[in-house]
């Protein structure tokens, strides 16, 4: 370490330029980077709707119909015109009407009285056509700009990739925004806890290349998730900001008895291994997320492990470089220490310990029911109803009803069979209109005698394709239960069924999800589990260390059940991983202070010295992550997103309560089982205790 150290301080102005070079390439590689917003693409690829979207556009050509419009007051050619229109769009993949299901020569010669009323409802209604579009995935910001530009404000346009659009159009600034408001407030935060103006600008700008460099080689993976774009750069800057406070702080100590360049040495050698196990204990929650099925988790994980990795190697070599270069004006710019001590606080806290440990064991068991227990969303959320998509949502359903379609395709056999499943299906509760070849030509009628553009809907080489239209929301109990109910009826009558759809989806979500929820739960605690063993050579410290995170973990991830609110999936799943491998740091400065105090002094001496010299570190840690949190929740307009910084707000929060005022009392009550199960602990006067 220490030839390492040299190395980097020697040729500082090197490590400065290739930082410097590799940031701005990253920068401009960031720019290359695509962005999926498309959830569909993370289930793996076994998935039977992931499977049954493949054949359809292998067997019929254009992607599953994700978007509806409707247009008001139209007569039917005025209808045909305007599908021709929105056909020629790029990005229209494939647009579908009543034309398309009954044929177009039915349209114009059989009066409306004499076709399908039960067909013919869910098409055209009350001077209204309702057309059923594919949108490419990609396309779908310019493709829906066109489309609202051709409708105008009088109709209506809604769907999957209608959301998905004004989720793109939505979170372009999203991180902008969060960082304008978010760093300010970071920059008090961190002049209140330091005694210098320059120092949260140089930790700031250590963690921002570190970010960048980040952002830059996501080219690697070619895409990334919206929801890692913009979740990753908040998370990396609140999480990894400790690293370089340590690193600094330990450097101002040393500057005290040491010429700088010496002061750094030995403030490197001095960070390096605590960094190290905060940094190691960070990348074991992000890596769980990585065994996740839900490749969303992969996503994520991938981008924050490789995020805090960048970080450790910014402020072990690129800080100590600008460090030293600035540390003349750094000692121009200090200030009074403007943050109290807290060193009374250790008494004060100490007073209230074993109310707050009580409270906590009484909480744990219920929280943790309560949390396991809670109803999750797989959707990514409802787009606000003030928003065209969310009005345009209501008008579409009031004129039409809510129409959820599912696609089932079934082996080409007969039109015997295929009548009598359709008859099945109509019987399915929720189910409110099958269109099929049997239901919409009929079944004695041969295809031959069709037009080619109607059999063309129903039928490829190898399938046929019914279209159900449920009256469910996209997702929850009614939906699922639908979903399962198509596919066990259809089951009766064939061998090779699927089913596509967004409730078809989000049902796959949810069984992909409810088999990762634990695994990554399961390794999370057990790798931290590890890093404190070795880290603290106990076998009882991890035990009270995981105790106190977990349960605040569990306490935060329970609100939604006692308030009644559905968790989005997405939430749930990061903030266990993330809320443990961020905020187990804390536990861990606290009690190595608390241990190293211990072998000079009695037990509750030590925990007021121990309170007293880190109670101020940890407030400003949790300060940052909090503040990240609450920021992410209040700038975004991503209700999944917003969900996730409220999460990490109030989780770093619970964790700040649990390390400061129960963890306190889990140490001296357990004060001699520490002893017996701890290598080398050196304990101070143990005869007298």
């Amino acid at each position: 370490m220490d030839k390492f150290s040299q190395a980097v301080i020697k040729h500082k102005k090197s490590v400065l330029i290739v930082f410097l070079i590799v940031a701005v390439l990253s920068a401009v590689f960031s720019s290359a980077v695509s962005i999926n917003y498309d959830m569909v693409d993370y289930l793996p690829k076994d998935a039977q709707s992931t499977a049954a979207i493949k054949i359809m556009e292998k067997e019929f050509g254009g992607e599953m119909p994700n978007a509806r419009v409707m247009l008001t007051g139209v007569s039917i050619q005025e209808a045909l015109e305007y599908k021709d229109k929105i056909a020629a769009i790029d990005g229209v993949t494939s647009i579908s009407w009543l034309d398309d299901i009954i044929g177009l020569d039915r349209i114009k010669t059989i009066p409306f009285d004499f076709l399908d009323a039960s067909i013919i409802k869910n098409y055209y209604k009350d001077n209204n056509a309702l057309l059923t579009l594919s949108i490419e995935n990609g396309k779908e910001s310019t493709a829906v700009n066109a489309i609202y530009e051709l409708i105008g404000e009088n109709n209506a346009a809604t769907g999957e990739a209608i959301s998905t659009a004004e989720t793109q159009s939505m979170s372009v600034s999203e991180v902008v925004n969060a960082m304008a408001i978010l760093l300010p407030i970071i920059i008090i935060i961190l002049i209140i806890s330091t005694t210098s103006w320059l120092e949260p600008l140089l930790f700031l700008f250590t963690i921002g290349v570190a970010i960048i460099i980040n952002m830059g080689t996501n080219i690697l993976f070619g895409e990334i998730s919206f929801i890692t774009r913009t979740v990753s750069p908040i998370l990396q800057l609140a999480v990894s900001l400790d690293y370089a406070i340590f690193l600094l702080h330990s450097f101002n100590d040393h500057r005290l008895s040491n010429e700088p360049q010496k002061a750094m040495l030995l403030a490197m050698k001095q960070a390096l291994p605590t960094v190290a196990a905060s940094a190691a204990t960070t990348v074991i929650g992000f890596a769980a997320l990585i065994f996740m099925r839900f490749g969303i988790g992969a996503d994520l994980g991938l981008n924050l492990l490789k995020g805090i990795v960048l970080s450790f190697i910014s402020v072990m070599l690129f800080l100590p470089v600008i460090t030293l270069i600035f540390y003349k004006a750094i000692d121009k710019t200090k200030h009074r220490k403007l943050m109290p001590d807290f060193k009374k606080s250790g008494y004060w806290l100490l007073k209230v310990r074993i109310p707050f440990l009580i409270l906590a064991f009484a909480a744990v068991i219920p929280s943790f029911l309560a949390q396991a227990d809670t109803q999750f969303m797989y959707g990514m959320g409802s787009v606000t109803n003030a928003s065209r998509v969310g009005k345009d949502t209501i008008y579409i359903e009031e004129s039409f009803h809510r129409q959820n379609a599912l696609v089932l395709l079934v082996s080409k056999e007969n039109a015997g069979k295929e009548d009598e499943l359709c008859n099945a299906l109509s019987k399915v509760p929720h189910i409110t209109s099958v269109v099929s070849f049997a239901t919409a030509i009929g079944a004695e009628i041969p295809p031959e005698f069709v037009p080619k553009e109607a059999v063309e809907q129903f039928y490829s080489e190898h399938y046929a394709r019914i279209i159900l239209y449920t009256d469910t929301a996209e997702e929850g109990t009614d939906a699922f239960d639908t979903v399962q109910n198509v596919l066990d009826t259809a089951a009766v009558y064939y061998d090779t069924y699927y089913l596509a759809g967004q409730s078809a989806t989000l049902y796959d979500m949810k069984n992909v999800v409810s088999m990762d929820t634990g695994l990554i739960n399961l390794i999370a605690v057990i790798g931290i589990f590890i890093v404190l063993l070795i880290t603290f050579r106990s076998l009882s410290i991890p035990l009270f260390l995981l105790f106190s995170i977990e349960t605040a973990i569990w306490i935060n991830l329970s609100f939604p059940y006692f308030t009644d609110q559905p968790l989005s999936f997405i939430g749930y799943l990061i903030i266990s991983t993330v809320q443990l491998g961020a905020t187990v740091d804390y536990a861990i400065l606290f009690t190595n202070a608390y241990l190293n105090n211990r072998k000079m002094l009695p037990k509750k001496e030590a925990m007021q010295a121990t309170i007293g010299d880190n109670l101020v570190a940890i407030l400003t840690s949790a300060g940052i992550l909090a503040t990240a949190g609450f920021t992410l929740a209040f700038t975004t307009s991503n209700p999944v997103i917003g969900e996730l910084g409220t999460l990490l707000g109030r989780g770093t929060l619970l964790s700040l309560i649990m390390v400061a005022c129960v963890l306190p009392a889990l140490l001296l009550l357990f004060d001699k089982l520490i002893q017996k199960t701890t290598l080398k602990n050196q304990f101070y006067n143990n005869h007298r205790l």
